[in-house]
Order: structure tokens, then C-alpha cells, then sequence
């Protein structure tokens, strides 16, 4: 693939810019495609987030470059700027073909195949404008060929960014002793050889928090063997506690000597940051430290049922920054049972989606008492909010879904603030 050309003229974005963005909305779902694209290097943040790599950095400025071509709510889809709005959602978001996408809005083919050009080269000018803006000050003085490479070797080669991006949390309530004794026994022949053990405390009763098993799992053994190394003799403790709504597991320990790893790294921070949990290091008496985590998420927890990636990924954007977590299922059966172990604060439901029909699965959720008074957002193609109403729907919302549209609702429903 070509490298992105150097700045000709800094207001109008290169025709090898334009061609590359392109390339980039026909294959917003192809991670490996996104990733070789000099494009995704050229838009590298100084920080990669743990969750991301290149190719899942550059969808969200692709689809946040979508978003800002809106023209709000109350526009009618003939005005130009929301034709070129729903175009873009409907070909690239939903995945629609053009000549669907024409006929759901009313446009012949040749109109819709020149206003959806006009949209590409919308978001390409956005881009060309939000390019500038993030390049980092270390960047400035880079040809564009060094850049790239540079880019390359500081994010995505990165080895905690990269591994842990490409975990899927799944979470469904456990019991947390049964995870502590498992990650106990793991470390068991470690704890032998330093001459060590651990002292353990929980509740009689289950204490049942909804968590990735994996992740949690791996957590709690890395915990548990810096502590065996660092550690003195006889001095460790693992405390799990259960007040009210708070779940806290307290390890205590004495530190064999001031130096040494640290025993809370970016990997277990980001890893924590996953499940919504915090970890904070506290000074005790005599010596003694410990670490607390509290294991409780207070966030919302919407659930989204829908096989449409590009979507998933534009809600979770939306809510970025109010207070939730964003569960997603990509087929009936899989949503349904989140649903049922989870009991979401909401669920924003598909009505197309593999293995049920999602009015199936809105009757079902609606029958059974843990999950009946659940609010659920029907978002369809489908413009029948009589059916949906009818079967229990709290609200009902015809695709494309707007920001401003589910973001309100949500409010209203005392979901977000």
C-alpha cells in the first residue's frame, strides 16, 4: 500500500488520503485490513489505550467522522447533510448494499451512489482537519515515512496494548471464593518453595459478582505470586468482604525488603480498568501494607443485542464517559442468556439477529420475573413501534439510531446521566 503523502496544501485532504479512507469505510470490520493501512499509523495516539490496537483506533475516528457529518434529530432525510449522514450509516454502519440503501431512503441508484461519494469525501476532509490535531508534538518534525514506521514500533508492537486488546470480556455472576481457592491452588507449589502460605478469610455465604472468569482468575494469580516473592514469611493474608453492596478483597503482606518489582503493574491495572474494578496500595503498622480491590462495579450495565459490529462499537462510543459498560452479544441465544445471568440496568435489542428473532426474545425476557422489568430499547429496521409496544418494548427506535436519540432515552429512563 502507498504511504499517505506529505501535507500539500493543509486544508484539503490528499487524493492518496481521500483513496485510503475509502479503503477504510469498505472494510471497517476487517481489523487486519485497518491495521496495515498507513492511515491507522498517521492517526496513532501518543497513548494507545490498553483495549485498542491501530486498526480499532482507526474505525472509532472513522465512525466518530461519520457522527459529526449529522445534522441532528430534526432533519429530514432529504436535507443533504442527513442524506450523506444516512448513506454513510447505512452502506458502512449497517452494511447495507447501495442500491437498499437508495431505496430505504427514497433516492435512485445513481443518486445515492454520488451523495455517498459526497459523504466519503465529507469524512476524509473531517479527518484531513482532525489529523493535525493529534499529532502529538514528538511527531511534528517527522517525515511522513518515519512517522508511520515510528508509530508502528511504539503502539503496535506493544505487547501488554496488543495482548490485552485482543481479549473478549464475558462476564456472568460467580461466586468469588470458589475463584480465590482456585487461584490459591495455582499458586500452591510456588507458596511451597519460598516456605509460604496464605491465610484465608471470606464469608460463609456465596459472595457472587458478575465477572470474566479468565480475567478475574488471571488477576488474582498474578496478585498472589508477586506477593509470595516479595513477601516475608508467614505475613500474608487474603481477606474478602461483602457489605451491602460492596465487595472488597483486602491482601495483606510485610514487604521482604524495599526493592523488587512493584506488585501492581500496568498489565494488572489494565486488566482491573477491564472489569470496572480499583486496585489502591494502603500503609499499615509495623511495616505491613496491603492491597485493597474493590470489585464492585457501580457503572450501569447496558446490554446490547445486535450482530451488527459497527453498530456495537457506535453505541459504546456514545456512552464512553457516562458512567456504564457496554455489554454486547452478536446472536439471540448468547443476548438472551446474558440477559438472564446479568440482569442488565438496560438492553438494546436488535429484531434481526442469528439464532432468535428478537420479538422471540423480548416476549421471553417479558415472562420471566428477573428480567420483566428490564428497560428495553427495540432498534429495527423494521419501523413497526405498534408491534414493538405491544410485546413489552420501553421505547422503540427506527435505524439509523442517532446519539442524540440514545442518549435521551437512556436519561429519561434513569439509565445514564
Amino acid at each position: 500500500m502507498s504511504q499517505i503523502e506529505p501535507f500539500a496544501d493543509p486544508a484539503i485532504p490528499s487524493k492518496d488520503f481521500v483513496d485510503q479512507v475509502k479503503q477504510a469505510l469498505e472494510h471497517l470490520y476487517d481489523f487486519s485490513f485497518l491495521q496495515r493501512l498507513p492511515l491507522a499509523a498517521a492517526f496513532a495516539p501518543a497513548r494507545m489505550p490498553a483495549n485498542q490496537t491501530l486498526g480499532h483506533h482507526l474505525r472509532r475516528e472513522l465512525i466518530t467522522a461519520i457522527e459529526a457529518i449529522s445534522p441532528g434529530p430534526r432533519s429530514s432525510s432529504q436535507v443533504s447533510d442527513a442524506r450523506l449522514y444516512n448513506l454513510l450509516q447505512l452502506r458502512y454502519i449497517e452494511g447495507v448494499t447501495v442500491q437498499d440503501a437508495a431505496n430505504r431512503l427514497g433516492l435512485s441508484a445513481r443518486q445515492a451512489h454520488r451523495s455517498l461519494r459526497r459523504g466519503e469525501e465529507s469524512v476524509a476532509a473531517i479527518l484531513w482537519a482532525r489529523r493535525q490535531e493529534i499529532q502529538p508534538e514528538w511527531q511534528a518534525d517527522l517525515a511522513p515515512d518515519d512517522l508511520i514506521e515510528t508509530a508502528f514500533s511504539a503502539h503496535e508492537l506493544s505487547s501488554v496494548a496488543a495482548e490485552i486488546s485482543l481479549l473478549e470480556t464475558h462476564l456472568q455472576p460467580l461466586d468469588l471464593r470458589g475463584l480465590l481457592r482456585d487461584a490459591l491452588k495455582a499458586v500452591s507449589p510456588l507458596a511451597e518453595q519460598h516456605g509460604l502460605s496464605f491465610a484465608l478469610t471470606m464469608p460463609d455465604e456465596a459472595v457472587v459478582v458478575s465477572v470474566d472468569t479468565a480475567v478475574s482468575q488471571q488477576i488474582f494469580v498474578s496478585l498472589f505470586s508477586r506477593l509470595i516473592r516479595l513477601a516475608e514469611k508467614e505475613s500474608l493474608t487474603v481477606r474478602l468482604n461483602q457489605r451491602q453492596e460492596q465487595v472488597v478483597l483486602t491482601l495483606g503482606y510485610v514487604p521482604a525488603n524495599s526493592g523488587g518489582a512493584p506488585i501492581v503493574d500496568e498489565v494488572i491495572e489494565q486488566l482491573i480498568g477491564r472489569l470496572g474494578w480499583t486496585i489502591r496500595q494502603e500503609m499499615g503498622m509495623n511495616g505491613r501494607q496491603a492491597i485493597v480491590l474493590n470489585l464492585t462495579s457501580h457503572a450501569a450495565v447496558i446490554l446490547v443485542v445486535d450482530d451488527n459490529e459497527g453498530l456495537v462499537e457506535l453505541l459504546d462510543r456514545y456512552l464512553t464517559g457516562h458512567d456504564c459498560r457496554v455489554i454486547t452479544s452478536t446472536s439471540g441465544p448468547e443476548g438472551l442468556k446474558l440477559a438472564q445471568e446479568l440482569i442488565p440496568d438496560a438492553i438494546i435489542l436488535d429484531v434481526m439477529i442469528p439464532g432468535a428473532s428478537g420479538w422471540e426474545i423480548l416476549q421471553i425476557l417479558r415472562s420471566q420475573p428477573q428480567t420483566a422489568t428490564i428497560p428495553i430499547i427495540v432498534c429495527s429496521v423494521f419501523n413497526d413501534p405498534e408491534l414493538a409496544y405491544s410485546l413489552g418494548a420501553t421505547r422503540f427506535h427506527s435505524k439509523p439510531i442517532r446519539r442524540d436519540t440514545i442518549l435521551t432515552t437512556l436519561r429519561e429512563l434513569d439509565i445514564v446521566r
